[in-house]
């Protein structure tokens, strides 16, 4: 019964447009504000200092692009392969920091005010289920409602006219 679940196109559309959704509104705000996005990387204390800056740069439109790919569903195992791996590179982040260094860091998801409230093991716990719904759309798409299908049918129609 929990493989039938798991296995549901509706449970999949619906984690794609969620997981699509969440990594496109994180996206924004750190494509809007770059210099503080790169303090919130430095904070972390991990990347050399030299790739800070590309990393906060590029993070985002990668994010963004990601995520309008999966709710689109362009594209699809690539993607959620893409975006369940930098969970995973997120998730050791905060875990070396809050684990291993005893550090609470803002982790500039969804913003990047430098203020903004601190999550620690909640915020791994988060990660971890949008890397469990990352996994279930890999494993489990079955390339419905997808815009790809759609021109398909939508080509195949008009030649057949």
């Amino acid at each position: 019964m929990f493989k039938r679940i798991l296995s549901d196109k509706y449970i999949t559309i619906i984690f794609r447009i969620v997981l699509g959704w969440i990594f496109v509104y994180a996206s924004l705000d750190k494509i809007s504000h770059p210099a503080q996005f790169a303090q919130i990387v430095h904070n972390y204390r991990i990347l050399p200092s030299f790739t800070i800056n590309l990393f906060a740069i590029g993070l985002p439109w990668v994010e963004l692009i990601a995520g309008l790919f999966l709710i689109g569903g362009i594209f699809i195992e690539s993607t959620a392969a893409l975006l369940s791996f930098l969970l995973v590179i997120f998730s050791i982040a905060i875990s070396i920091n809050v684990f291993f260094r005893g550090l609470d860091l803002n982790c500039g998801c969804f913003t990047t005010s430098l203020s903004a409230k601190k999550e620690g093991v909640t915020l791994l716990f988060r990660d971890l289920i949008l890397l469990g719904m990352g996994l279930q759309i890999f494993f489990f798409n079955k390339d419905n409602y997808t815009l790809p299908k759609f021109y398909r049918k939508l080509f195949s129609r008009l030649l057949s006219k």
